[in-house]
């Protein structure tokens, strides 16, 4: 293993810090699987150990990171981000035009939909700053050889002058995940042989604690370490008008690195599934059905470990938040199920339940169990999807506010319900990797974690206590919605809906 690697492994044990609003509770949750301490985090972002710059441009001689105006000037690596932000920007002001003809568009208050300020990306008053570090060793049925993913997350911060000379710290609505392989295939053990799986995750999980003498100043990964960027926007505000309620929407790109140009080049979303170009293309809307409901990819897809084909998905996305637990054209799948808009669906309900009849005969379904939990997987599996699932305004890990003197309670919790509950299932899956055996890569829906980590998370928001998404009885019946009827809620609790024509509902105190 690489010693950069080694230096964030160290660090999560001792440092490891708060996910929700009380750090003693929650911190045991993301033991192992995330870093999110300040005063570390500050540390290596401030001391120039894991600045954007630092990484990927090691030659640089300075101990300060580069302000955005420098940063995607310098760095050849980055020069194809800028330019296809700006298209997707370009394209989107012409979809709202066309939707919204009577409504202003532009930077600032005074219009009616208020767009991000890509000034903000080329200034010498703002950069990228340290928001988290997250080891997804959880995704590494993605590729095996690599272990799974290490995120560095960065947040856009603005830097102010104030008349008295002191600078005030401002975050900005973007964040830049920097993802590496979670080893360096070129690394070797002290036995002469690759560094293992194992390994990575003993040393995540039971590292002596001496992170100070694990940190050095010559952390750069390599080519074969560097794998993606992510950059997540909140691109405009639509303030409630007499057209439509408010809405903040949020463009996510991905950026896939190529070693032999040596630059970051715009790429497929993972599991984006294109919707609108699978709508209109009747072969593609055949061949997509005919491919999920393929027996391997069907059961993939309950497991939450499907991969789909570059050929069905999208280059960007935008993500309309909040989308509601109703089906509407909000949520990414909306059409391709029967019922839903206009036009030929992709899956029907005949199709979805004899599909599902033939998959459980075989054994392979864990999670879908009825057309409602086929949809939401069609939801949460993609990008869009998951980031509408009980995420903080669009981003399951925003980072802990550290360049705050006094942060609200928002700026100090650093993730989502979502992420906060999914770690236990990712810890399981490092402590499997420790012990040498095959990890359990599967996971629930995006909307409530598995049972797996239920001892832990009983009576939480994440499990079954107040505001966790609960079944709802169908109507006329008992027993609810056969994908969910686990989904209850804790003593004192009952499940209340949350949404007209949703089976989920939410866990609220009982009401006479």
């Amino acid at each position: 293993m690489s010693r950069a690697l080694r230096i964030l492994v160290a660090a999560v044990v001792v440092l490891g810090g708060a996910i929700s609003l009380s750090a003693a509770e929650n911190a045991s949750y993301t033991r192992g699987t995330a870093i999110t301490d300040p005063d570390l985090l500050r540390k290596l972002d401030q001391g120039d150990t894991l600045t954007i710059s630092r990484l990927l441009w090691p030659e640089r001689n300075a101990n300060s990171p580069l302000t955005t105006d420098l940063l995607f000037a310098s760095l050849p690596q980055l020069k194809d981000i800028p330019p296809a932000i700006d298209a997707e920007f370009e394209r989107y002001i012409t979809r709202q035009t066309a939707a919204y003809p009577t409504e202003t568009i532009g930077v600032g208050e005074g219009f009616d939909l208020q767009l991000f300020d890509r000034a903000n990306l080329k200034s010498a008053n703002t950069r990228f700053v340290l928001a988290g570090i997250v080891n997804r060793m959880d995704r590494a049925y993605v590729s095996e050889e690599s272990c799974g993913e290490t995120r560095l997350i960065y947040r856009l911060t603005r830097f102010d002058a104030g008349s008295d000379g002191t600078r005030t710290a401002t975050r900005l609505p973007m964040t830049f995940n920097l993802v590496l392989k979670a080893r360096d295939p070129r690394q070797v053990a002290s036995n002469g042989k690759p560094v293992s799986c194992a390994e990575v995750a003993r040393r995540w999980l039971d590292n002596n604690g001496d992170w100070q003498g694990l940190i050095g100043s010559s952390f750069h990964p390599s080519d074969a370490m560097l794998d993606r960027i992510e950059t997540n926007i909140q691109i405009s505000i639509a303030p409630k008008s007499a057209l439509h309620d408010f809405r903040s929407d949020y463009l996510l790109k991905v950026f896939k690195y190529n070693a032999a140009t040596k630059t970051f080049e715009e790429s497929t979303l993972e599991n984006q599934i294109d919707r609108d170009r699978i709508l209109v293309d009747n072969d593609l809307r055949l061949d997509f059905r005919d491919w999920l409901f393929a027996p391997d990819h069907l059961r993939a897809f309950d497991r939450g470990t499907l991969l789909i084909p570059e050929k069905f998905l999208a280059r960007a996305v935008v993500v309309p938040t909040p989308a509601g637990l109703d089906a509407s054209a909000l949520q990414p799948e909306f059409g391709m199920m029967q019922g839903e808009g206009k036009g030929e669906p992709v899956f029907t309900d005949s199709d979805v339940v004899s599909a599902l009849k033939q998959a459980a005969a075989r054994g392979d379904m864990q999670n879908i169990r009825s057309v409602a939990g086929f949809q939401r997987r069609l939801n949460d599996v993609t990008c869009a999807g998951c980031h509408q699932t009980r995420g903080i305004g669009g981003f399951h890990f925003p980072g802990v506010d550290w360049l705050a003197d006094k942060p609200s309670n928002s700026a100090i919790v650093p993730a989502s319900p979502h992420f906060v509950g999914d770690q236990l299932r990712r810890r399981d899956i490092l402590i499997a990797f420790a012990a040498g055996k095959r990890p359990d890569f599967s996971r629930g829906f995006a909307s409530r974690p598995q049972t797996r980590g239920s001892r832990e998370l009983a009576g939480t928001e994440y499990q079954d206590g107040w505001g966790a998404h609960c079944s709802l009885p169908d109507a006329g019946s008992e027993s609810g919605d056969r994908s969910f009827t686990s989904w209850s809620c804790a003593k004192g609790l009952a499940c209340q809906a949350a949404a007209a024509s949703s089976r989920i509902g939410m866990c609220f105190i009982k009401t006479r």
